[in-house]
């Protein structure tokens, strides 16, 4: 039997695309442990690394429709380049300043700013490359191999190498480290071959905030694309904080799991991530794509319930590897069918409406979900945070059905 997920890796530029992308992400599986401990070193206050959290979010939100008009405008291979020199420069000022024992925490707001910008221009220009690197009957493979690695260099590899290395070298080496993966990023992509971004016949390029306006405007008069982004919307408020703020404390105060026990509930969601990908890859792009979408993502966001549930660590164990799952599983079929239905010169933009749905909601979400479970408890929280998202999601899901826009036709321009 053919192993799927790994037949885009047959195309030479998708292999340099993938080869770089996972280099370069191991590194930020270094960075984010090198992170945490220089500012723990700085300033030994969770304030401190909240506010750096913020100065990496909020520039990297800001920006990303600026760079979804970019990644329509230019060749998206070139943007990436840009977006891996800027990250790669910030980083590897971060590391000198590190190592020289010059480093101060104001200098780690700038530089991990400058950081999230480049996060920013990087990811709706992969999105928008991908379809122009690999046939659409390879899309979906593309994507799953692209949500296989990233557990695996994000959340169990990159993070145990960079404690590691934080341990025997220091910080400083560690980002210096990170900034090299770039260079390994950068050097894949120029050895692709050019793609220039191709607009429809006698269209011609106007303005950026023109450019903006075109979007929404095809985003809009998508009823499958503008519903889904309305549905995500909404769900992710409920959704975001109590998994990410609530899930941990469950854990610690009522599952007695501590560090390490938190530590394998996160594992386990990494395997979910992992069996999830593997499975979409071997089947392919279903034949309701969008239900699949909606089902898999209520079906991450009902998981929240089963935290609540839960009486035994394994317990939370099982549903984290079921939600992550899940979730996973919505992604990929999402991902190869914006790459499949949205013309390639309205993509970029597409791509960075979706980043911004889906992460600019994460800092109200956390904002309201402290002062909500503080007044009803953590696990009343998490069951009704679980039971509103997922059928916010159902919600839409039948709305679409009845509008019968459930079926987006794929774009005949797409090879």
């Amino acid at each position: 039997m053919t192993i799927r997920i790994f037949r885009p890796l047959r195309v030479r530029d998708f292999r340099l695309l993938w080869s770089g992308m996972t280099i370069s992400a191991l590194g930020d599986g270094i960075y984010t442990v090198a992170l945490a401990w220089q500012v723990y070193d700085l300033s030994n206050t969770p304030t401190a690394l909240s506010v750096v959290g913020v100065a990496w979010f909020l520039p990297q939100v800001a920006s990303v429709l600026l760079a979804g008009v970019i990644a329509d405008r230019v060749d998206r291979r070139l943007l990436m380049i840009f977006a891996d020199v800027l990250r790669a420069i910030a980083i590897g000022v971060l590391g000198v300043l590190s190592v020289a024992g010059e480093l101060r925490l104001w200098h780690v707001w700038v530089l991990v700013a400058l950081y999230g910008i480049g996060n920013s221009f990087f990811y709706p220009a992969y999105t928008a490359l991908v379809p122009q690197v690999v046939s659409k009957e390879l899309l979906v493979e593309a994507a799953a191999l692209r949500q296989f690695v990233r557990p695996l260099t994000m959340r169990v590899a990159g993070p145990a190498l960079g404690g590691a290395i934080v341990a025997g070298l220091g910080a400083g080496a560690a980002f210096l480290i990170d900034a090299a993966s770039f260079g390994a990023s950068i050097a894949a992509l120029l050895l692709m071959t050019a793609r220039p971004v191709i607009r429809a016949e006698g269209k011609t390029m106007g303005s950026v905030l023109g450019d903006m306006r075109d979007g929404v405007r095809y985003v809009l008069s998508q009823r499958w694309l503008s519903m889904t982004l309305l549905a995500v919307t909404f769900a992710m408020i409920f959704f975001l904080g109590p998994v990410f703020v609530l899930m941990p404390f469950v854990v610690k105060n009522h599952l007695q799991g501590g560090a390490g026990g938190l530590g394998l509930v996160f594992a386990a969601g990494g395997v979910g991530a992992l069996v999830s990908s593997l499975v979409m890859a071997q089947r392919g792009l279903p034949r309701r794509p969008l239900v699949v979408v909606y089902v898999a993502w209520a079906l991450a966001a009902f998981a929240l319930v089963g935290y609540a549930e839960a009486d035994d660590l394994w317990e939370a164990v099982l549903v984290s590897a079921l939600s992550v799952g899940a979730l996973v599983a919505g992604q990929i079929v999402w991902e190869a069918l914006l790459q499949r239905c949205v013309p390639s010169e309205y993509l970029g933009r597409v791509a960075s409406v979706d980043s911004f749905v889906s992460s600019g909601l994460v800092p109200l979400s956390l904002a309201i979900t402290g002062p909500i479970a503080g007044a009803l408890g953590a696990l009343v929280t998490l069951r009704w945070a679980g039971v509103i998202a997922g059928a916010i999601l159902l919600g839409f899901l039948v709305v679409l059905s009845a509008a019968t826009a459930l079926q987006p036709r794929p774009d005949p321009g797409r090879a």
